[in-house]
């Protein structure tokens, strides 16, 4: 709480705050203007401190700094006498004679390339360059203008591929010039030009597609070298773009070489190209500038000379031992990891390049494994159609064999050789061992369709396959364990699958995968997913006992609820472990599996949802699961009224009484434990369930007993709400007892309304809001007095 003081003490209080205010006040005026004449005495202004400007008074800020200014004016200066230059040599050139052309175009050349020395020397080097571009660009036009005048004749490409090294070369001498070496614009000028004249002599030539390749290469070549020699700045640079971009066209066109090759001539051709880029990536990763650029490099070298050599093996091998042939090089390249005199980066390199080529392999090998697991699948739509003949037939059910399935399994076996043998990393080395041990499964997968082995050979392995991964799953590393425990699960899918070829064959195989996820199950850190794995198995055994017992569908019902049943008794034992979750789950799933499968008789339907219900009750029975009563209650109830149904039944309070009793008795079981609650929590559902069904039934109902019998009900439920002082009996009961009697009521107010006249409604009408009118305030007095009632209930 906050106290004032006394108007007199606060006051005094203002007064001294002030009086300090004022000594600060003098205090600062005094020491500003020392600060003042103290810099008037050392020449210095002090209108700056003594009179600041206003925001509105400070110059403006300028938009663009002065060198930007000039760099463009130049740029645009030099652009407009370029293309002045080009319109006079390509429009007015015909208008003089030949020695009058040489005059002119030499004239302007020369002095042209000679003005950057003397801009050099006064310092203006902008400028310099400026002019320097625009004699280079002279240049071109003096070799358009040559061709045009004296060498019309000559080949147009040819001419082209000469006048490009020219010019390459005289750029370069002019850039080396000491009056103008300080020029950066000759340099990149001469290393684009230097980009063509291959390729245009190759083009000239009509040469091959293989000239071409070569002719790029070499150009990236000779970058690589100028990368190797120039200093760092915007020469390297351009060098850099050239080396890369002509490079990679030059790696494309060889690569696809070496792809169309048709014969072994045609591979070693591509092959040769390939390893010319390779040595040109590896002497850039050994002498190039820079580390950031030596990794890459290296990787690209060993891709090439796996394409190189690959290529090579592939041209003489049938096409389906194309990638085996290119994975033996990409493995022979680790034998240069292994070399200490290599270095480190390229170590790397040649190592990330062969587990690269390794993993395009496998994911080679990626549709056999698919076909084989997923194919089966197919026998969902023909279920028990016969046993094929060998696995093969068992797998491609919708799907084609891949042609390249023959040789597929000698892929993951190479790659898992290498990760067992060759990764020795203290950290990689366990993931190694695992990728191996993924790579020999699939290939054990994949086998027995290969081989074309007998169907039931094939079941036996699978299933072999299966019981091992769970044997495996008592490691204790997690992850080992993670990887047994889902390529397990992976084959039992599959096996599965296969199996629905055969009846026998189906009874056999679920049988057995209930068995030995039930004895994996007993390890308490895999029965989260052993243990309802045991439990799908058992439910599709169960259907299939039925199917091949040529029980109804309905039958079947029983049998699958069993399977539930034991799921609910199975996560009772289990108590607080992880694995009870998912067991319940899995055994709600089977219920309402069994009860789609018992929809189609109703009798039988009863049965199954009293039996879930009493799964549900039983479950609710335990710490934890009191919520499930809810279910439970809901099951029973739906039982009782598809046992109705079957019976035709169609009186509503059949159906509405039986939820109603329970209700109202529980509701009174929690008014007793707790007084407090509402009489609308504890009975407004149970008498509404029966009051407004009977309620709808009784107003279409021509006979007079249900109106009667609900009335009387009505009746007795407001007299128990007024007797007991409860809200909710009191105002349903009432409510539905008025609207029984106004239905009752209704016909002789018809009667006696049509023998009135016309005039007597209105009039009686009238009389009634007069009679309201003069007792309105009394009228208000007993609403209140009714509200107060009611609010008072409970």
């Amino acid at each position: 709480m906050t106290h004032l003081p006394p108007p007199a003490e606060e006051l005094r209080f203002l007064d001294a705050e002030l009086r300090q205010l004022d000594a600060r006040r003098a205090q600062l005026l005094t020491r500003r203007a020392w600060l003042v004449a103290a810099l008037q005495q050392t020449g210095q202004p002090s209108r700056r401190w003594a009179h600041p400007r206003t925001p509105s008074a400070t110059a403006p800020r300028p938009e663009a700094a002065a060198p930007s200014v000039q760099n463009v004016l130049l740029v645009l200066g030099g652009v407009l006498l370029t293309l002045a230059a080009a319109v006079f040599t390509l429009v007015s050139w015909g208008d003089m004679g030949t020695a009058g052309r040489a005059l002119v175009l030499g004239a302007v050349t020369l002095a042209t390339l000679t003005a950057p020395v003397a801009l050099l020397k006064r310092g203006l080097r902008s400028t310099a360059e400026s002019v320097t571009g625009l004699g280079l660009a002279l240049t071109v036009l003096d070799a358009y203008a040559l061709h045009t005048a004296a060498l019309a004749g000559t080949d147009g490409m040819g001419y082209a591929a000469a006048a490009t090294a020219v010019l390459a070369l005289i750029w370069t001498a002019y850039g080396l010039l000491p009056v103008t070496s300080a020029l950066r614009l000759p340099g990149p000028c001469a290393l684009a030009a230097a980009q063509f004249p291959l390729l245009l002599g190759a083009l000239a030539a009509d040469a091959g597609p293989y000239p071409m390749a070569a002719a790029l290469l070499v150009t990236a070549g000779l970058d690589a070298v100028a990368l190797v020699l120039l200093p760092a700045g915007v020469p390297r640079v351009a060098a850099v773009v050239g080396a890369y971009g002509v490079g990679g066209w030059g790696v494309v066109g060889a690569g696809w070489l070496s792809l169309t090759a048709d014969g072994p001539v045609d591979a070693s051709r591509a092959a040769s190209l390939l390893l010319l880029a390779t040595a040109i990536a590896v002497g850039s990763a050994l002498r190039g500038p820079g580390a950031g650029h030596a990794l890459g490099l290296a990787i690209t070298a060993g891709l090439l000379v796996v394409g190189a050599l690959g290529g090579v093996a592939r041209s003489g091998l049938p096409s389906q031992w194309a990638v085996p042939a290119h994975l033996v090089v990409a493995i022979a390249l680790l034998a240069a990891v292994r070399l200490e005199r290599v270095p480190g980066a390229m170590r790397r390199g040649l190592a990330w390049a062969s587990g690269a080529v390794q993993a395009l392999a496998v994911l080679w090998t990626l549709p056999v494994v698919a076909v084989v697991l997923l194919g089966p699948a197919g026998w969902l739509g023909r279920v028990w159609g016969g046993a094929p003949s060998d696995a093969r037939a068992a797998v491609v059910v919708d799907v084609p064999w891949p042609p390249h399935a023959a040789v597929a399994p000698v892929v993951p076996v190479a790659v898992a050789a290498v990760l067992a043998l060759v990764v020795r990393g203290q950290v990689w080395r366990s993931r190694a061992r695992l990728g191996a041990l993924g790579l020999l499964w699939a290939t054990a997968l994949i086998l027995p369709a290969v081989l074309e082995i007998p169907y039931a050979v094939g079941m036996l392995v699978l299933g072999v396959m299966t019981a091992a991964a769970l044997a495996a799953c008592r490691v204790t590393a997690a992850a080992a364990q993670v990887t047994a425990l889902v390529l397990a699960l992976v084959t039992a899918a599959g096996l599965t699958l296969v199996s629905l070829a055969s009846q026998s064959a189906t009874l056999v195989v679920l049988s057995a995968l209930t068995t030995l996820f039930a004895v994996a199950s007993w390890r308490a850190d895999v029965s989260p997913f052993t243990a309802p794995a045991a439990l799908v198995h058992a439910a599709a055994l169960a259907s299939a006992s039925g199917a091949a017992a040529d029980w109804p569908t309905a039958r079947t019902a029983l049998a699958v609820l069993a399977v539930a049943a034991a799921a609910a008794v199975l996560a009772a034992r289990l108590g607080e472990s992880r694995a009870t979750v998912p067991v319940e789950a899995v055994g709600a799933a089977v219920g309402l599996l069994a009860v789609a499968l018992a929809v189609t008789d109703p009798p039988m339907l009863a049965l199954v949802l009293a039996l879930c219900g009493v799964i549900a009750a039983g479950t609710a029975l335990r710490a934890g699961r009191r919520p499930v009563g809810y279910a439970a209650t809901a099951l029973f109830v739906l039982a009782a009224w598809v046992r109705l149904a079957a019976w035709d039944v169609g009186t509503p309070e059949a159906y509405t009484l039986p939820v109603t009793v329970p209700a109202l008795l529980v509701g009174a079981l929690r008014r007793r434990r707790d007084p407090q609650t509402s009489s609308w929590t504890a009975y407004g559902a149970g008498l509404a369930a029966t009051l407004l069904p009977s309620l709808v039934a009784a107003w279409t109902d021509p006979q007079w007993t249900r109106p009667l019998l609900l009335g009387g009900a009505a009746l007795l439920v407001t007299l128990l709400g007024a007797r007991h002082r409860l809200r909710a009996p009191l105002v349903l009961g009432g409510s539905v007892l008025t609207l029984v009697t106004l239905h009752e009521l209704a016909p002789y107010v018809v009667q006696v309304t049509g023998a009135l006249p016309r005039w007597a409604p209105p009039a009686l009408a009238g009389l009634l809001l007069l009679a309201l009118g003069a007792t309105y305030e009394q009228r208000i007095r007993d609403v209140r007095r009714v509200r107060e009632v009611l609010g008072s209930m409970e």
